[in-house]
Protein backbone atom coordinates (compact mmCIF):
# COMPACT_ATOMS: atom_id res chain seq x y z
CA UNK A 1 0.00 0.00 0.00
CA UNK A 2 2.77 2.44 0.92
CA UNK A 3 4.62 1.60 -2.27
CA UNK A 4 1.57 2.47 -4.37
CA UNK A 5 0.71 5.64 -2.44
CA UNK A 6 4.27 6.97 -2.51
CA UNK A 7 4.92 5.67 -6.04
CA UNK A 8 8.28 4.19 -5.12
CA UNK A 9 9.65 0.66 -5.19
CA UNK A 10 8.80 -1.88 -2.50
CA UNK A 11 12.46 -2.41 -1.61
CA UNK A 12 12.89 1.34 -1.05
CA UNK A 13 9.77 1.48 1.13
CA UNK A 14 11.01 -1.52 3.11
CA UNK A 15 14.37 0.16 3.69
CA UNK A 16 12.75 3.42 4.84
CA UNK A 17 10.25 1.75 7.18
CA UNK A 18 12.96 -0.51 8.62
CA UNK A 19 15.11 2.54 9.38
CA UNK A 20 12.19 4.43 10.95
CA UNK A 21 11.29 1.36 13.01
CA UNK A 22 14.86 1.10 14.27
CA UNK A 23 14.76 4.78 15.26
CA UNK A 24 11.50 4.25 17.13
CA UNK A 25 9.57 6.56 14.81
CA UNK A 26 7.39 3.66 13.65
CA UNK A 27 6.18 0.57 15.48
CA UNK A 28 5.18 -2.58 13.54
CA UNK A 29 2.41 -4.67 15.03
CA UNK A 30 3.71 -8.24 14.57
CA UNK A 31 0.20 -9.71 14.74
CA UNK A 32 -1.59 -7.53 12.19
CA UNK A 33 1.58 -6.46 10.37
CA UNK A 34 0.57 -2.80 10.46
CA UNK A 35 2.67 0.24 11.33
CA UNK A 36 1.80 2.69 14.09
CA UNK A 37 3.38 5.88 15.45
CA UNK A 38 6.42 4.88 17.50
CA UNK A 39 7.39 5.91 21.00
CA UNK A 40 10.11 8.27 19.76
CA UNK A 41 7.54 10.57 18.10
CA UNK A 42 5.29 10.37 21.13
CA UNK A 43 8.21 11.34 23.36
CA UNK A 44 9.17 14.25 21.09
CA UNK A 45 5.56 15.43 21.13
CA UNK A 46 5.43 15.17 24.90
CA UNK A 47 8.62 17.21 25.26
CA UNK A 48 7.39 19.86 22.84
CA UNK A 49 4.09 20.12 24.73
CA UNK A 50 5.99 20.32 28.01
CA UNK A 51 7.98 23.31 26.72
CA UNK A 52 4.77 25.05 25.64
CA UNK A 53 3.21 24.43 29.02
CA UNK A 54 6.35 25.63 30.77
CA UNK A 55 6.34 28.84 28.76
CA UNK A 56 2.67 29.50 29.54
CA UNK A 57 3.09 28.89 33.26
CA UNK A 58 6.26 30.97 33.50
CA UNK A 59 5.23 34.04 31.51
CA UNK A 60 3.40 36.10 34.15
CA UNK A 61 5.89 35.35 36.96
CA UNK A 62 8.69 36.38 34.58
CA UNK A 63 6.90 39.64 33.77
CA UNK A 64 6.51 40.42 37.47
CA UNK A 65 10.18 39.62 38.06
CA UNK A 66 11.27 41.92 35.23
CA UNK A 67 9.24 44.79 36.70
CA UNK A 68 10.75 44.15 40.12
CA UNK A 69 14.41 44.00 39.07
CA UNK A 70 14.28 46.15 35.92
CA UNK A 71 16.41 43.77 33.84
CA UNK A 72 15.73 41.27 31.06
CA UNK A 73 14.48 37.86 32.22
CA UNK A 74 15.10 34.66 30.26
CA UNK A 75 13.52 31.21 30.40
CA UNK A 76 15.43 28.26 28.98
CA UNK A 77 15.77 24.49 28.99
CA UNK A 78 18.57 21.97 28.76
CA UNK A 79 18.56 20.78 25.16
CA UNK A 80 21.24 18.17 24.48
CA UNK A 81 24.60 19.86 24.99
CA UNK A 82 23.15 23.38 24.81
CA UNK A 83 20.71 25.71 26.50
CA UNK A 84 17.73 26.72 24.38
CA UNK A 85 15.95 29.98 25.18
CA UNK A 86 12.20 29.34 25.41
CA UNK A 87 10.94 32.82 26.31
CA UNK A 88 12.21 36.33 27.05
CA UNK A 89 10.74 39.28 28.92
CA UNK A 90 12.79 42.28 27.88
CA UNK A 91 13.68 45.20 30.08
CA UNK A 92 12.16 48.52 28.94
CA UNK A 93 15.59 50.13 29.21
CA UNK A 94 17.15 51.47 26.04
CA UNK A 95 20.42 49.71 26.89
CA UNK A 96 19.65 46.07 27.73
CA UNK A 97 20.71 42.49 27.13
CA UNK A 98 18.37 40.42 24.98
CA UNK A 99 18.22 37.42 22.66
CA UNK A 100 15.24 35.86 20.83
CA UNK A 101 13.50 32.59 21.79
CA UNK A 102 15.07 29.63 20.03
CA UNK A 103 18.60 30.93 20.52
CA UNK A 104 21.05 28.23 21.59
CA UNK A 105 23.60 29.10 24.25
CA UNK A 106 26.63 27.13 25.45
CA UNK A 107 25.87 24.93 28.44
CA UNK A 108 29.17 24.92 30.25
CA UNK A 109 29.58 28.56 31.14
CA UNK A 110 28.04 30.93 33.65
CA UNK A 111 25.11 30.71 36.02
CA UNK A 112 22.54 29.13 33.72
CA UNK A 113 24.68 26.12 32.90
CA UNK A 114 25.42 25.49 36.55
CA UNK A 115 21.78 25.52 37.71
CA UNK A 116 20.82 23.22 34.82
CA UNK A 117 23.62 20.75 35.52
CA UNK A 118 22.69 20.85 39.20
CA UNK A 119 19.36 19.25 38.26
CA UNK A 120 20.84 16.08 36.78
CA UNK A 121 22.76 13.23 38.38
CA UNK A 122 26.19 14.21 39.68
CA UNK A 123 28.03 11.55 37.66
CA UNK A 124 26.16 12.53 34.49
CA UNK A 125 27.08 16.19 35.02
CA UNK A 126 30.71 15.19 35.54
CA UNK A 127 30.67 13.13 32.34
CA UNK A 128 29.27 16.08 30.36
CA UNK A 129 31.97 18.43 31.65
CA UNK A 130 34.74 15.93 30.91
CA UNK A 131 33.42 15.16 27.43
CA UNK A 132 32.73 18.73 26.32
CA UNK A 133 35.48 20.58 28.14
CA UNK A 134 35.34 24.16 29.36
CA UNK A 135 35.98 27.06 26.99
CA UNK A 136 37.51 30.40 27.94
CA UNK A 137 35.07 33.08 26.79
CA UNK A 138 36.57 35.84 28.95
CA UNK A 139 39.41 36.22 31.42
CA UNK A 140 36.88 35.40 34.16
CA UNK A 141 35.59 32.15 32.65
CA UNK A 142 35.89 29.09 34.89
CA UNK A 143 37.91 26.55 32.90
CA UNK A 144 38.92 24.13 35.67
CA UNK A 145 36.48 21.15 35.68
CA UNK A 146 36.78 20.56 39.44
CA UNK A 147 36.03 24.21 40.22
CA UNK A 148 33.11 24.31 37.77
CA UNK A 149 31.56 21.17 39.28
CA UNK A 150 32.18 22.50 42.79
CA UNK A 151 30.32 25.70 41.94
CA UNK A 152 27.56 23.60 40.37
CA UNK A 153 27.21 21.84 43.72
CA UNK A 154 27.02 25.19 45.49
CA UNK A 155 24.30 26.30 43.06
CA UNK A 156 22.30 23.23 44.02
CA UNK A 157 22.66 24.03 47.73
CA UNK A 158 21.85 27.74 47.39
CA UNK A 159 19.12 27.40 44.79
CA UNK A 160 20.77 29.92 42.46
CA UNK A 161 24.06 30.75 40.72
CA UNK A 162 25.76 33.94 39.59
CA UNK A 163 27.76 34.84 36.49
CA UNK A 164 30.31 37.60 37.00
CA UNK A 165 31.46 38.40 33.43
CA UNK A 166 32.24 34.72 32.71
CA UNK A 167 30.50 34.68 29.33
CA UNK A 168 30.61 38.33 28.23
CA UNK A 169 32.78 41.06 29.73
CA UNK A 170 30.70 43.81 31.28
CA UNK A 171 27.71 41.51 31.81
CA UNK A 172 26.49 39.82 35.01
CA UNK A 173 23.67 37.33 35.55
CA UNK A 174 21.77 35.42 38.22
CA UNK A 175 20.05 32.10 37.45
CA UNK A 176 17.70 29.80 39.35
CA UNK A 177 16.50 26.27 38.54
CA UNK A 178 12.91 25.34 37.76
CA UNK A 179 12.36 21.75 38.80
CA UNK A 180 9.29 19.79 37.73
CA UNK A 181 8.62 16.13 37.11
CA UNK A 182 8.34 15.12 33.43
CA UNK A 183 9.85 18.40 32.24
CA UNK A 184 13.38 18.86 30.91
CA UNK A 185 15.71 20.70 33.32
CA UNK A 186 14.77 24.37 33.07
CA UNK A 187 15.95 27.69 34.46
CA UNK A 188 15.20 31.38 34.57
CA UNK A 189 17.93 33.99 34.63
CA UNK A 190 18.29 37.74 34.85
CA UNK A 191 20.98 39.50 32.82
CA UNK A 192 22.30 43.06 32.96
CA UNK A 193 25.38 45.24 32.70
CA UNK A 194 27.96 45.48 35.48
CA UNK A 195 27.33 49.23 35.58
CA UNK A 196 23.84 48.61 37.02
CA UNK A 197 24.30 45.24 38.74
CA UNK A 198 26.48 45.85 41.78
CA UNK A 199 26.85 43.22 44.52
CA UNK A 200 23.88 44.55 46.50
CA UNK A 201 21.65 44.46 43.41
CA UNK A 202 22.83 40.92 42.60
CA UNK A 203 21.82 39.80 46.09
CA UNK A 204 18.34 41.26 45.75
CA UNK A 205 17.94 39.64 42.32
CA UNK A 206 19.04 36.28 43.75
CA UNK A 207 16.31 36.53 46.38
CA UNK A 208 13.66 37.61 43.87
CA UNK A 209 14.55 35.04 41.22
CA UNK A 210 14.48 32.23 43.77
CA UNK A 211 10.93 33.15 44.74
CA UNK A 212 9.90 33.40 41.09
CA UNK A 213 11.38 29.99 40.25
CA UNK A 214 9.50 28.48 43.19
CA UNK A 215 6.26 30.14 42.04
CA UNK A 216 6.67 28.65 38.56
CA UNK A 217 7.49 25.27 40.07
CA UNK A 218 4.23 25.26 42.04
CA UNK A 219 2.22 26.44 39.02
CA UNK A 220 3.50 23.89 36.55
CA UNK A 221 1.35 21.06 35.33
CA UNK A 222 3.07 17.73 34.91
CA UNK A 223 2.66 15.89 31.64
CA UNK A 224 2.40 12.17 32.35
CA UNK A 225 1.81 9.83 29.43
CA UNK A 226 0.23 12.64 27.44
CA UNK A 227 -2.27 13.52 30.18
CA UNK A 228 -2.12 16.80 32.08
CA UNK A 229 -2.40 16.50 35.84
CA UNK A 230 -2.13 19.25 38.41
Amino acid sequence: DLSKQLKIGKSTVHGITAALEEMGVLFRDPLHKKYHVGYTLLELGRKAYAKMDLKDMARKPMERLMKEVGETVFLGVLNGDHVTIVDVVESPKEMKITSPPGTRLPLLVGATGRVLLAQIEKEKAKEIVQRMGLARYTSKSVIDPKQFLKETGKAKEKGYAVDDEEYILGVRAVAAPIQATSFPPAAIWVVGFTSTLDDKKMESIADAIGKTALEIHHSLKTVVNGVLTV
